[in-house]
C-alpha cells in the first residue's frame, strides 16, 4: 500500500518540520513517498532542503522514498495530502506588505491590515490554480493549507475552487495551548481550549486542565502581564480591565486591533532599528541554509524554532495522521461553519476545535458569539469576504472595499493611496488587476 505527500512549497526553511513529523509519526501514518514542490526561484532552496531531508529519513531508516521537483502536476499524481506552504513573491513581497504601510502611517504586518490584503490578493490565485490540478488529477487528496492568511485562503479554496476537501491549519491555537500550560505548569497535552471565532482573530472562552475548568485561573494569570506570544510577535501585555471585562482569552495577533497605537508605535521604531520582520527573517534564513547545507546535519536545527511559524508542520502532521486513521480526536482548524458558531453563515470558515474524522473535520457546537467580540468579529468575517472577492475579480473597486472596511485602516483617502502604492509595488504578483 502507498500513502503519498506532496508538498507545495517544498524549499521552504519549515519544510524540516514537516519531515521531521512524518518521521516521528511513521509508525501510525506510514508515508511511503514524499514529492518536494517549488517554483524555478526557489530551485536552489528546494535542492539544500532536498538533500537535508533526504539525510534525516536515512538516518532514521524510515523506507521512504523522497524527491524532488518543479513540475507540480507530474508530482500530484496518487497524492493522497498535498500540503500547501507557499510565499509568492518570497520575503521580498513581504518586506514591501511591511514596509509600505508603515510608511503612510499604519501597521504593517504580513498577514493583517494592508500587508495581510496583499498576500491573499497574490496567493488566492495561485492557489485556485493548485485546487483545480489536485481536482483533476487527484481527487480523492486532502489539502492541508497552512499558507498565510490561512482563513481567508481556505475560505477562498471551499467557497469557489473545485475542489472541497481542504482543511486551514495555524499555530496560533498551538501556541496559545503551549503557553497556557506555561502559564498552569502542565503539559500541553492536558489542556483543552474552546476556541471561538476565526484564524488570527480567535479567541479562547473555556479552559479545561483534564476535564477540569481552569479558566477563571489562567485570566487571573493573564491580568498579571505573562508572556503569551508565539516568535514573531512581541507581546505588549493586557490590562486587568480588558481580561475581566471581556472574560477572554486573546490570541497574540488581538494586539493589532485593540492596542493598535501602541503596536505602530512599536513597529515604526523596529523599522528605524532593524527594518521590516521580513528583512529579520531574511537573515535568519541565511543562516538556516547554511546551516542546511551541512552534510553533516541530519535532523532539524533548533534554530528553527526561531521563525514565527515555528510548530506549523507540526500540527498539520498530527491532522494527517488523524485523518489517515479516523482517530476522531479533536484538533483545531479552519473549516466551514456547519452551525458550529449559529451568528455566522453556514459557509463561513471559522477557527474551531474540531472531530478529525476520514471524512474531514466535524465542527464542535460552540455556540453564539460572546457580546464583548461579536460585532467585531461580524465586521473582519464581512471584510474578509471582501478580500476573496476581489483576489479573484481583481476589480478595483472590490479592492478598495477591502482596504476601507479592513479595521486597521478604515481611512477612506489613506485606503486608496495605499490600495494604489501595493498594486505598483506587486503588479508582477497581480495579474488579476
Amino acid at each position: 500500500m502507498t500513502l503519498k505527500l506532496v508538498v507545495i512549497g517544498g524549499g521552504s526553511s519549515y519544510t524540516p518540520e514537516i519531515i521531521e513529523g512524518i518521521i516521528l509519526r511513521h509508525d501510525s501514518f506510514p508515508v511511503t513517498e514524499i514529492v518536494l514542490v517549488d517554483v524555478e526561484a526557489g530551485k536552489q532552496k528546494l535542492e539544500i532542503v532536498g538533500q537535508l531531508a533526504k539525510r534525516m529519513i536515512e538516518k532514521a531508516k524510515k523506507p521512504i522514498q523522497l524527491s524532488w521537483t518543479l513540475d507540480r502536476r507530474e508530482a500530484l499524481k496518487q497524492a493522497d495530502f498535498v500540503s500547501t506552504q507557499i510565499r509568492v513573491g518570497g520575503l521580498a513581497a513581504r518586506s514591501k506588505d511591511e514596509r509600505i504601510p508603515l510608511e503612510y502611517g499604519y501597521i504593517g504586518q504580513e498577514t493583517n491590515g494592508a500587508g495581510g490584503i496583499f498576500k491573499a490578493f497574490r496567493t488566492i490565485p495561485v492557489l485556485m490554480e493548485l485546487a483545480k490540478d489536485v481536482h483533476e488529477i487527484c481527487p480523492d487528496a486532502w489539502i492541508i493549507n497552512f499558507t498565510n492568511p490561512a482563513g481567508i485562503v481556505t475560505e477562498a479554496l471551499l467557497k469557489y475552487s473545485p475542489h472541497k476537501k481542504v482543511i486551514g491549519v495555524c499555530n496560533i491555537p498551538y501556541n496559545m495551548r503551549h503557553s497556557t500550560a506555561e502559564i498552569l505548569n502542565t503539559k500541553p497535552e492536558n489542556i483543552m481550549i474552546e476556541f471561538i471565532g476565526m484564524n488570527h482573530y480567535v479567541f479562547g472562552r473555556k479552559v479545561w486542565v483534564n476535564g477540569v475548568d481552569y479558566t477563571t485561573e489562567v485570566l487571573a494569570k493573564l491580568k498579571e502581564g505573562l508572556d503569551y506570544s508565539p516568535a514573531n510577535i512581541v507581546n505588549l501585555g493586557w490590562s486587568q480591565t480588558f481580561i475581566k471585562a471581556t472574560s477572554l482569552l486573546p490570541n497574540p495577533y488581538h494586539q493589532y486591533y485593540f492596542q493598535t497605537a501602541q503596536v505602530l508605535k512599536k513597529d515604526v521604531q523596529a523599522l528605524k532599528e532593524n527594518g521590516t520582520r521580513a528583512e529579520v527573517v531574511q537573515q535568519l534564513e541565511k543562516s538556516l541554509f547554511e546551516l542546511y547545507k551541512n552534510p553533516d546535519l541530519c535532523e532539524k536545527p533548533k534554530e528553527l524554532e526561531e521563525r514565527g511559524g515555528a510548530f506549523y508542520s507540526d500540527v498539520a502532521c498530527s491532522l494527517m495522521d488523524s485523518i489517515y486513521n479516523n482517530k476522531a480526536d479533536v484538533q483545531t482548524v479552519n473549516t466551514l461553519n456547519n452551525g458550529a458558531i449559529p451568528d455566522l453563515p453556514e459557509d463561513a470558515v471559522i477557527e474551531v476545535n474540531s472531530v478529525i474524522t476520514k471524512n474531514g473535520p466535524q465542527p464542535i457546537v460552540v455556540g453564539s458569539l460572546p457580546d464583548s467580540v461579536k460585532g467585531h468579529i461580524y465586521q473582519m468575517k464581512a471584510f474578509e469576504k471582501l478580500v476573496i472577492r476581489a483576489s479573484i475579480t481583481g476589480n478595483y473597486e472590490d479592492a478598495y472595499l477591502a482596504m476601507v472596511m479592513n479595521p486597521l485602516i478604515g481611512e477612506e483617502a489613506d485606503s486608496k493611496r495605499l490600495l494604489d502604492a501595493l498594486l505598483e509595488a506587486h503588479k508582477d504578483y497581480l495579474p488579476q488587476f
